[in-house]
């Protein structure tokens, strides 16, 4: 099979899969990051009733048209517990930030504006016209208004307003379930001690994490020896627990220790294609088993992880509705790098920005695929095309972020 170009299988990979319809009821607490799966209408008005924008004085405005008028305070009016009498000409009512307005009040002159006399009157220093720091009641939204609309991302401020229109619990799209299995005799949980033929296994843990950043609850299946038996009863457990993304971490080649690829097909995988035209990365896998995805990453840590983020990462986003997430910039590389050979380059470096505030990117000498600590310590990943001529030092390039640097 061809090695495929990576625009070429992301494709490939969006087309097997469908956003999700399955939704569910949250509360406002579990709701942040979520897609609306309904319209939302609001269930009061808001605000409820005529209130003050400012703390002052609400009267006639005829007796605010002009300075030094006295008027006689005849009551208060506070947040939650209002005025309930009548204001006349000549009256006002002492209100504070949010109280309703009083019958027969129209504006509020702000108590800045005014100036404390004995015996319960004030004198105005300000004139102000009609209506002035006044909320009018459902200025904001009246009940059975649609504010929040379908497709919406729950945020901080669609989570205020939601709460303001009444709305405890909130109709979302279900998040889409990825199941991770790491396969591997050699494979041994973290805080194990290794033995001279064994190796920690930090893959899930990584891409994990890519998968919680975009939407996915995670279903750890945990590390399966290379066993064929193993390996179709983890793929099963996946199935019952309806995920809708496989990934298998490792074993997905054709070598005689691979048994990840030829499981999945023997347990009904349609293949859709494996090996990628990239570098780190070239041995991944993309499939279906009965309406689950099957993404089959790379062993290697560094290659798994970046083919989660160009492969996970989108489909995720796919599945659940969520906006794409573009980690796309241009920066000066500080390094040379040489003429590319057939295979699409992602090259690790550090990002740093220039006096004049552009973006700069510094290569690590050292870009083997296994190595951790590099990738650990990469703020991005130089994208080198196929075929891409040699590059000096100071000439701009495509870039993939991975964390932006301080400003």
């Amino acid at each position: 099979m061809a090695l495929l170009p990576v625009s070429d299988a992301l494709a490939r990979l969006l087309k097997v899969s469908a956003p999700t319809i399955r939704h569910e009821m949250v509360g406002l607490h579990e709701a942040m990051g979520r897609v609306l799966a309904d319209d939302v209408a609001a269930r009061v008005t808001h605000p409820a009733f005529d209130n003050s924008a400012m703390d002052g004085y609400a009267g006639h405005h005829e007796d605010f048209a002009e300075i030094g008028t006295e008027l006689v305070v005849i009551g208060e009016s506070a947040a939650g517990r209002g005025f309930s009498g009548h204001v006349g000409p000549g009256e006002v009512v002492r209100i504070f930030t949010g109280a309703p307005v009083p019958s027969g009040a129209d504006t509020v002159l702000i108590q800045e504006d005014t100036k404390k006399l004995s015996d319960g009157r004030i004198r105005t220093t300000f004139a102000l016209e009609k209506g002035r720091h006044i909320r009018p009641k459902g200025q904001d939204f009246t009940i059975g208004d649609v504010v929040l609309r379908a497709g919406d991302v729950l945020d901080a401020g669609r989570l205020t307003v939601a709460a303001g229109m009444n709305q405890p619990h909130l109709p979302v799209l279900t998040r889409p379930k990825v199941a991770i299995l790491a396969t591997g005799d050699e494979l041994l949980s973290p805080g194990s001690v290794p033995g001279p033929d064994q190796i920690i296994a930090s893959n899930t843990y990584g891409v994990a994490a890519i998968a919680r950043d975009n939407g996915a609850e995670i279903i750890d299946l945990g590390i399966v020896r290379d066993d064929k038996a193993a390996i179709a009863a983890a793929v099963a457990k996946a199935q019952a627990v309806g995920a809708d993304v496989l990934v298998t971490l490792g074993g997905a080649s054709v070598g005689d220790h691979d048994l990840v690829q030829s499981t999945l097909v023997e347990s009904g995988m349609v293949l859709d294609f494996w090996q990628i035209a990239m570098r780190p990365g070239k041995p991944l896998m993309v499939g279906s088993l009965q309406g689950m995805t099957v993404l089959g990453l790379p062993g290697n840590p560094v290659s798994s992880l970046v083919c989660a983020l160009l492969f996970l990462e989108p489909l995720l986003r796919h599945i659940g509705s969520l906006p794409r997430r573009d980690r796309s910039a241009r920066a000066k590389t500080l390094t040379a790098l040489p003429a590319n050979d057939k295979r699409q380059d992602y090259v690790r470096a550090r990002l740093t920005r220039g006096i004049d505030g552009s973006l700069q990117a510094e290569t690590f000498s050292r870009q083997d695929s296994s190595m951790m600590q590099v990738f650990a310590r990469s703020d991005c990943l130089i994208i080198r095309p196929p075929h891409a001529p040699a590059m000096d030092a100071g000439t701009l390039c495509d870039i993939m972020v991975l964390r932006w640097p301080a400003s």
